[in-house]
C-alpha cells in the first residue's frame, strides 16, 4: 500500500507533471500543498510530512542541533541573485563596487537569497562592512514584521525607523539601492521610477558561475525524522520524483516556447552558457554550492560554526538504501 506523503510547497511550474499524473512514484502517493509563505520545517506544523524550507533557516537548527526533520539536498529554488539589487533610475551607482560606503536595505537579514546577495556584493569586492544596512518592509502593503531577528547591530545593521516602506527610501535618497527577490509593482514598465543596479545582469550572473560552478541554492527540501525513520527510502523517493517533474517541464518549456516572446533566446543562453545537469540535486552534486553558503553564512554571523553538507540532509546511507530499495517492507 503506498505510501500517504503531505508536503507543503510554493507552486512552482514544474510541479505541474506530479499534479497532472505524468509522472508518479507508485511507493508513495503525494499530495502537495501550494503556499505562497513557507510554513517553516515540517515538523512544526500539523499535518505535514514534509516541505519546502529555507536553506539558512533549516542551516542554522540544524547548527543548533534540531534533529526533527532531515534534509533533502533538492533545490527547487535557484536563482542568481545580482538581478534582486535595484535602485532608483535616477541613482549613479552601475556596479556593485558603487554601492561601497552605501546605505542598502534588506526584506530580511537571514533570508537565504539575501545570503547569496550579499555572497555576490562580496565577489565584487564589496565587504559587509563598506555598507550601512537596513531591515525593512519594502511596500506598505507588506506586514510590519520583525525582519532582522537576533542579528541587529546598532548603527550598522539596524531595523528601519517606524517601519517606512523601503521604496520611499529608496525614492528619497536615504537608501541607495534594496536586496528584493521579488519586483515592486510596475517595476518592469518603461515607466518605473526603479531598475537594477547593473545594466547587463546576465553577463555579471554569467561571470560568477564561471568563478563558483553554481546557480545558488535557496531553498530545500525537508521531511520530518517521524517519516523517514518508517520509510528511510523516501528522502531520495520524494527528490528523484521532483527532479523528474523538473526534467518534463523543461522539455516541455522548450518545445513550448512561443509562451513568451523570448523564451525562445532564453532557451539558447541557458543551454550554450550552462553546463548539462546544472539543475542535478544531490550532496556530492552540490557540495561545492553547499559549502560556499555554509560559509557565506558563517562569514556573515549568521551561524556560530560551519557545518559539514552530511549533517545537513539526509546520509549518503540513507541515499544509498534509497538507490537499491526495492518495496517497502514496513
Amino acid at each position: 500500500m503506498p505510501v500517504q506523503l503531505r508536503i507543503a510547497m510554493r507552486d512552482w511550474d514544474f510541479l505541474t507533471p506530479i499534479l497532472l499524473g505524468d509522472v508518479s512514484d507508485e511507493r508513495f502517493d503525494l499530495t502537495l500543498e501550494r503556499v505562497a509563505t513557507l510554513p517553516g520545517n515540517p515538523s512544526q506544523v500539523n499535518d505535514l510530512d514534509g516541505a519546502e524550507v529555507s536553506l539558512s533557516r533549516f542551516v542554522q537548527q540544524r547548527v543548533a542541533g534540531h534533529t526533527d526533520d532531515i534534509g533533502i539536498a533538492n533545490f527547487p529554488m535557484r536563482a542568481f541573485r545580482h538581478r534582486c539589487i535595484i535602485t532608483r533610475k535616477s541613482h549613479s551607482a552601475r556596479s556593485l563596487t558603487d554601492l561601497k560606503g552605501g546605505s542598502i536595505g534588506v526584506t530580511g537579514w537571514q533570508d537565504s537569497g539575501n545570503i547569496w546577495t550579499r555572497h555576490a556584493l562580496l565577489d565584487a569586492g564589496v565587504r559587509l562592512e563598506d555598507v550601512r544596512w537596513f531591515a525593512g518592509r519594502l511596500t506598505e502593503k507588506h506586514p510590519s514584521i520583525d525582519r532582522l531577528g537576533p542579528f541587529a547591530q546598532p548603527g550598522w545593521i539596524d531595523a528601519i525607523d517606524n517601519d517606512t516602506p523601503m521604496l520611499d527610501l529608496l525614492r528619497s535618497g536615504e537608501l541607495d539601492a534594496v536586496f528584493t527577490p521579488f519586483m515592486p509593482e510596475g517595476f518592469f514598465s518603461p515607466g518605473s521610477e526603479f531598475r537594477p543596479v547593473l545594466d547587463d545582469i546576465p553577463a555579471a550572473e554569467v561571470a560568477y558561475f564561471k568563478k563558483h560552478g553554481f546557480v545558488p541554492g535557496i531553498h530545500t527540501m525537508a521531511l520530518t525524522a517521524e517519516v523517514v525513520d518508517r520509510h528511510a527510502w523516501l528522502p531520495q523517493a520524494l527528490s528523484d520524483l521532483l527532479d523528474r517533474a523538473w526534467e518534463f517541464w523543461a522539455a516541455k518549456r522548450m518545445r513550448y516556447s512561443d509562451t513568451s516572446p523570448w523564451l525562445f533566446d532564453e532557451h539558447l543562453r541557458s543551454q550554450r552558457l550552462l553546463p548539462a545537469g546544472w539543475h542535478r540535486s544531490g550532496i556530492d552534486e552540490n557540495r561545492a554550492m553547499i559549502e560556499a553558503f555554509v560559509e557565506a553564512a558563517y562569514d556573515q554571523r549568521l551561524i556560530p560554526a560551519p557545518i559539514a553538507p552530511e549533517n545537513i540532509f539526509a546520509s549518503p546511507a540513507e541515499q544509498a538504501e534509497a538507490r537499491n530499495y526495492e518495496e517497502d517492507k514496513v
